[in-house]
């Protein structure tokens, strides 16, 4: 049977580092991090290996607690104007096992009070890599329309990111796919309730999901001649 990994604790924690977003705070507070957001997070990462096998052999679910598929709740301030260290939210992806070779889509799950939410996809792919997805679905539009249109998908997700306000350099503004095209960020999902994260059913919905967005990754994975 499946079992809940967060509680009503968890969210009461990311609430709290919300309103007490420093060192002093998150060090005196440090346990329940690991024992109500960290460790539960690290199990989920865990029970999603065998489905994620079966979606797709080239993905990985991977528990470790640094470098793994769970994001580090530290926040990089070198480059922000935001200060505050800390994430008020828990993420992970499951990544390409050639993530490091070449720009790869992952699947998502961000757990955060009042905002969690389950996709997946190519965030603000780099150049190269968004040139070559914008041909690819220049020259494929039936097989992204298959992935993104179909009603399984229209009922769950949304796109969402960023996009231009005219079409690239190179392409017919009468094309079919031109909003696709004009996509800066190529990645979609959709939310859920604080009561489902609570509960047995996470890991059946975030399966059932992957399952469903599956087809976008697939092809998103062509784009850069991945495996998936």
């Amino acid at each position: 049977m499946p079992s809940a990994y967060f509680t009503p604790a968890t969210f009461k924690f990311l609430r709290a580092l919300a309103r007490n977003n420093n060192r002093e705070w998150f060090l005196k507070h440090k346990a329940e991090y690991e024992r109500d957001v960290r460790d539960p997070f690290l199990q989920l990462i865990t029970d999603m290996q065998a489905p994620l096998t079966k979606i797709s052999k080239h993905f990985r679910a991977d528990p470790r607690k640094n470098g793994g598929s769970l994001f580090r709740i530290y926040r990089d301030t070198r480059f922000s104007g935001d200060k505050e260290p800390y994430k008020p939210w828990a993420s992970a992806r499951f990544f390409h096992e050639r993530r490091h070779e070449i720009p790869a889509p992952s699947f998502y799950l961000h757990i955060q009070p009042g905002d969690c939410f389950i996709g997946g996809g190519m965030w603000h792919p780099e150049p190269d890599a968004l040139k070559r997805l914008r041909a690819f679905i220049a020259d494929n539009p039936a097989a992204w329309k298959r992935a993104t249109q179909s009603k399984a998908f229209r009922d769950h997700f949304e796109f969402w990111g960023e996009a231009l306000t005219r079409p690239p350099r190179g392409y017919d503004p009468e094309h079919e796919l031109i909003e696709d095209l004009k996509r800066k960020d190529f990645a979609a999902g959709g939310g859920f309730e604080e009561s489902l994260a609570c509960s047995a059913e996470l890991l059946p919905f975030m399966i059932e999901s992957y399952k469903r967005i599956a087809p976008m990754i697939d092809y998103l994975c062509a784009s850069q001649e991945l495996d998936f």
